[in-house]
């Protein structure tokens, strides 16, 4: 588990790029802001997140309670969603809008195709919603 990324994930690197692509310019990591968000548009005061679904404890296909040490993971993945809401709320509170795109929504059974998470990555970015969430789409079993 030691060798798995933080930042600089595949899936943050395919929003970077296409974002680059479209001329949308960020910053990544700002240390200053609560959560060094992994990207940061200035321009545009947002900040996007892109979370891991099994890290975070998404609801969604990509994730399931590894079956050794569950009292441990189930704590763990309780933390790091209390940790993300704490921090949505001081980015909120400082003007800084947010946008979070799982991972689930970039990859795996339930993907989007990567035009159209940045589709609406853009479409959020010219709005007004103060936050948002691109998920994968559902699967049907």
């Amino acid at each position: 588990m030691r060798s798995i990324q933080s930042k600089n994930t595949k899936p943050e690197i395919a929003i970077r790029k296409g974002l680059f692509a479209r001329g949308i310019r960020y910053r990544i990591h700002a240390k200053e802001l609560p959560g060094k968000p992994d990207i940061v548009l200035p321009k545009f005061r947002s900040v996007i997140f892109v979370n891991g679904c099994f890290w975070h404890g998404h609801n969604c296909s990509l994730f399931s309670i590894p079956a050794t040490r569950r009292k441990f993971w189930i704590a763990k993945f309780a933390q790091n969603q209390r940790r993300d809401i704490a921090v949505l709320n001081a980015l909120h509170a400082a003007g800084w809008r947010s946008l979070t795109v799982w991972e689930c929504s970039i990859r795996g059974p339930s993907r989007l195709e990567l035009s159209q998470v940045l589709d609406m990555v853009e479409a959020w970015l010219h709005g007004t919603n103060e936050s948002l969430e691109i998920r994968g789409k559902p699967v049907l079993d």
